[in-house]
């Protein structure tokens, strides 16, 4: 496959790996790449500037392919700037960055030869992202797992409003796991994807709890929640008792500070980790009504492709037909 986004980041296919706190790491990242995507690690969980040069030290030794870093920004968090330094330092091909205004990251690697990706959840995030100089813009809508944006906005609307409103190319996220939600985006004008919660139902994402991995397999596409809605940062996660109880305590008018515990990433490390479900949370996007086995990375992307191709035929003999008549 060919678009500016497998040219501008030296990848096979147009398939990127989203940064999955807690669980992105060499391992998943470096399965990725191999098969033709773009794999990521994901900076913010790594937390210290050693652990992280030693985790981009091991994809190298794993594949020989691009991969990126990505970098969760939260407001007022300065902690990244370390980590940066540490991805600059290692010359990594790309860079991925969520959560906040990326402004101080682009002032900060102009003139280095780093790709950027930014991930936005409307239009005028992904026209600022161009305006900074972003390579590409991945728009991630409500259906996705994890943290998304305030409006509510579908993949399906989203993706080509975003797309009429910036030059720079545009990846489509939320609701994609397969080849059908590929060759989906790409009729709607995006040039690649971005999956998350399909990736951690692999085989090589080894720090997911089988627990978890068996929960994505198992659920329906109802069985998601927002959780963190009333904080101004929605995100979407497994529905578990767990989960109710946090947005039952938001209408009751909980507040950060009441929640903070209930919330934080100790509590998603001890669902994803430990697989405890009464005291932590797992994230996962509506498409875990679409997962339905945990293949290896490099069998889920010859499924992806080969269900791409025959949709792609199947559209061109009904286009085909019609033009004929």
């Amino acid at each position: 496959m060919k678009t500016r986004v497998t040219e501008i980041f030296g990848i096979k296919y147009p398939i990127v790996q989203g940064g999955l706190a807690y669980l992105a790491y060499a391992e998943l990242a470096a399965a990725v790449s191999n098969a033709g995507g773009l794999g990521q690690i994901t900076a913010a969980t790594l937390r210290s500037p050693e652990k992280l040069r030693k985790e981009i030290r091991k994809v190298r030794t794993l594949t020989n392919k691009p991969f990126a870093v990505n970098f969760a920004i939260a407001r007022n968090n300065g902690q990244y700037q370390e980590l940066l330094e540490v991805a600059i330092e290692e010359k990594v091909p790309a860079i991925s960055i969520t959560g906040a205004n990326p402004q101080p990251i682009f002032e900060r690697i102009k003139g280095e030869n780093i790709r950027t990706l930014v991930l936005i959840a409307g239009v005028r995030q992904a026209q600022k992202a161009e305006q900074l100089g972003a390579d590409a813009v991945m728009a991630v809508g409500q259906e996705g797992g994890g943290h998304l944006g305030r409006d509510d906005i579908g993949t399906m609307v989203l993706t080509p409003r975003v797309i009429d409103s910036v030059s720079i190319p545009v990846l489509a996220s939320g609701g994609i796991g397969d080849g059908r939600g590929l060759l989906a985006a790409l009729a709607l004008g995006a040039e690649g994807i971005e999956m998350g919660t399909r990736f951690i139902a692999t085989q090589e994402c080894i720090h997911a709890n089988e627990k978890y991995k068996q929960a994505i397999l198992h659920a329906k596409e109802t069985d998601t929640a927002i959780i963190k809605r009333t904080l101004g940062s929605p995100g979407r996660a497994l529905k578990t008792e767990y989960t109710l109880d946090i947005i039952e305590r938001e209408k009751e008018g909980a507040t950060y500070e009441d929640l903070q515990d209930s919330i934080s990433g100790k509590a998603n490390c001890r669902y994803i980790y430990d697989g405890n479900e009464a005291e932590g949370f797992g994230w996962a996007g509506q498409i875990i009504g679409l997962i339905n086995n945990i293949p290896t990375v490099q069998e889920l992307f010859d499924e992806m492709i080969l269900t791409a191709e025959n949709g792609l035929n199947r559209i061109s003999n009904i286009i085909g037909e019609g033009t004929h008549q």
